[in-house]
């Protein structure tokens, strides 16, 4: 594992790039990180915690916590409180140099909206969703050069007081060019994220890592939700290893037909967690479930299932579990009183 800010061994890029992005280094870099929830305000907390000039794009309901609260970070590396710079929407009156976007998926045409008037010449959007259905919306809205690649590697979850808790204590985030190249406003965007608690990393194959992460989540997410129980759950009853490494091989498949090879330091690890004893690896997605809480059902695996139909890639693993995540999310919209069958059967297996 390389350190923070180390770049990727493919060339000595990384080492030029090191070296000029000291020099053009700029705390006065704008940053505005839409949402202020567990990930972005986690990210864009450690920012502002060293100085950065970070504004949170948020809700009436987020703000008026944030006020009164301030943005409170609980973490293996030192806890914080800080007073946010806030912004609403409608009160966007200039562009930023940098936009962290790190909604939910299905909140992503609201927030595209939203954030907008942020959108200068030379902003750069650093969206950090999951799957990759994103990139094509940002791209058709802002232009492909507006949007680089994102991947983080944190796990988070807002508290009833809406403090940021790590669970964990691993918080990565990488970032690149989607051609790869080491850019001059990349080794500026580099220089700004240093320096924060957290791993910072500039890649030359962002690209790449966007899919393995997009097979890692899919595949987790299917495990978890269709079986409802966690990697240790699932492995303890007789079939459970092998429907996992199934529904890899169905994301796989899908990923490979797009065009895409995963390598197999990724999979032999992947394959690995996905079939460990004892293990409490579960999705986020498959937390919000078990709360009740919409899913990012269409974008992690719709979208997965959509692609492999398209390419001729029977996925019906990941089928299955699409369409169950889907009758899960039309019984929430139809209201706070009808309460799904399927959070009733979590919740009770939960208690025992």
């Amino acid at each position: 594992m390389t350190k923070a800010g180390r770049h990727s061994p493919k060339t000595n890029q990384g080492r030029r790039a090191k070296k000029i992005a000291k020099n053009d280094f700029d705390k006065s870099t704008r940053i505005l990180v839409v949402g202020a929830g567990s990930v972005g305000g986690y990210f864009g907390g450690r920012l502002a915690e060293i100085g950065r000039d970070v504004t949170f794009l948020v809700r009436p309901s987020r703000a008026q916590q944030l006020v009164k609260n301030g943005l409170c970070i609980v973490s293996p590396h030192g806890n914080v409180i800080l007073k946010p710079k806030l912004v609403s929407a409608d009160a966007i009156n200039t562009t930023y140099d940098l936009i962290f976007l790190s909604v939910k998926a299905y909140a992503l045409n609201s927030a595209i909206n939203d954030l907008a008037a942020a959108v200068g010449p030379e902003t750069i959007i650093l969206p950090v969703l999951n799957g990759m259905h994103h990139m094509d919306l940002l791209a058709q809205r802002f232009g492909e050069n507006a949007v680089i690649g994102g991947v983080y590697i944190v796990v988070t979850e807002l508290d009833g007081q809406g403090r940021i808790i790590q669970v964990t204590d691993v918080q990565q985030l990488t970032y690149g060019e989607r051609n790869g190249k080491i850019t001059p406003r990349m080794l500026a965007l580099d220089a700004a994220l240093q320096g924060a608690r957290f791993d910072a990393r500039l890649s030359e194959d962002i690209t790449q890592a966007m899919w393995e992460k997009w097979i890692m989540i899919a595949s987790l997410g299917a495990i978890n939700c269709l079986m409802r129980g966690t990697i240790g759950d699932v492995v303890a009853v007789t079939g459970g290893a092998d429907l996992s490494r199934k529904i890899l091989e169905e994301c796989v498949a899908v990923v490979k037909a797009c065009g895409h090879m995963p390598s197999e330091a990724f999979l032999l690890r992947h394959a690995e967690a996905i079939t460990a004893s004892r293990s409490p690896m579960s999705s986020s997605m498959y937390r919000d479930l078990s709360n009740g809480a919409p899913v990012e059902v269409d974008n992690i695996l719709g979208d997965l299932v959509e692609r492999g139909n398209t390419h001729g890639i029977a996925t019906p693993l990941l089928t299955a579990a699409f369409v169950n995540l889907r009758i899960y999310q039309a019984s929430l919209n139809k209201g706070p009183g009808v309460r799904p069958a399927i959070l009733q059967f979590t919740n009770n297996r939960n208690r025992h």
